[in-house]
C-alpha cells in the first residue's frame, strides 16, 4: 500500500504527484469540476456521476453507459451460476 496519498500537499509535488484542484459549492449546490481534472479524466459535459460517501468526504466516480460494459464478463462461466432456487 501507497502512503502518498496521506502526505500533505507540498510533499506530494516534491514527490511528483499532482496536487489536487479545489472548487465551490456555489448557492445553487453546484460545484464546477476544475478543467485540470476534466481533461485528466477525459469528462465531457452531460456525463453522469455517482456520489459515495466515505468517511468524512465523497468519492466521485463516473457512471460507465451500457456499451462500455460490453464484453467485462469475458470468461465467466455460467454453469457454475447460482439462482434463487438453490437456496435454502
Amino acid at each position: 500500500m501507497s502512503y502518498d496519498n496521506f502526505l500533505p500537499n507540498s510533499d506530494r509535488l516534491r514527490k511528483g504527484n499532482i496536487v489536487s484542484d479545489t472548487a465551490t459549492l456555489s448557492a445553487k449546490f453546484q460545484i464546477s469540476i476544475p478543467k485540470a481534472v476534466r481533461t485528466a479524466r477525459h469528462w465531457k459535459a452531460g456525463q453522469e456521476f455517482a456520489f459515495i460517501p466515505k468517511g468524512t468526504g465523497v468519492l466521485l466516480v463516473p457512471v460507465p453507459k451500457r456499451a462500455e460494459l460490453a464484453g467485462i464478463a469475458k470468461g465467466s462461466r455460467p454453469e457454475d451460476y447460482r439462482d434463487r432456487e438453490d437456496r435454502f
